[in-house]
């Protein structure tokens, strides 16, 4: 299952270990799900995970970072039709739309109204791991 993640998410993921988000990033590390990007999404990331309020070191970020890239699927972003409220939330919609992804998740859902979100599903991580939980169960029955 293809995701892609809003910098939010997996900035709470790293913060809060217990966390829904950290949920999820663990699912991506371990395989289970497969995350979405493109540059300018991988940049964000650095920049966000490197500003000095997180207090992140680059022995932390970087494999992170090296993993997701090597592991995730590069896609090339497609303009929107619609812009967001946000300008620099279009990349996450723009890859999730060109990368055919199951959902785009994010703690910030009213960033992505559903006018503009073109049938991509918009989750809260809360939302991801209960459909994502339902979906494997379903497999499993």
């Amino acid at each position: 299952m293809k995701i892609v993640l809003d910098t939010n998410v997996l900035v709470s993921a790293l913060l809060k270990p217990s966390s829904k988000s950290a949920a999820i990033l663990r699912l991506i590390i371990n395989g289970k799900l497969q995350l979405a990007f493109d540059t300018r999404i991988l940049a964000e990331y650095r920049e966000v995970l490197q500003r000095p309020r997180f207090h992140f070191t680059f022995r932390q970020i970087n494999p992170l970072l090296d993993f997701l890239e090597k592991e995730g699927v590069l896609a090339v972003g497609v303009p929107l039709s619609t812009g967001l409220p946000d300008p620099s939330d279009e990349p996450f919609l723009e890859v999730a739309l060109s990368a055919h992804v199951e959902a785009l998740v994010t703690g910030n859902k009213r960033h992505y109204p559903k006018a503009a979100s073109e049938g991509i599903l918009i989750l809260s991580p809360s939302e991801f791991l209960d459909a994502f939980h339902r979906t494997e169960k379903d497999s499993k029955a």
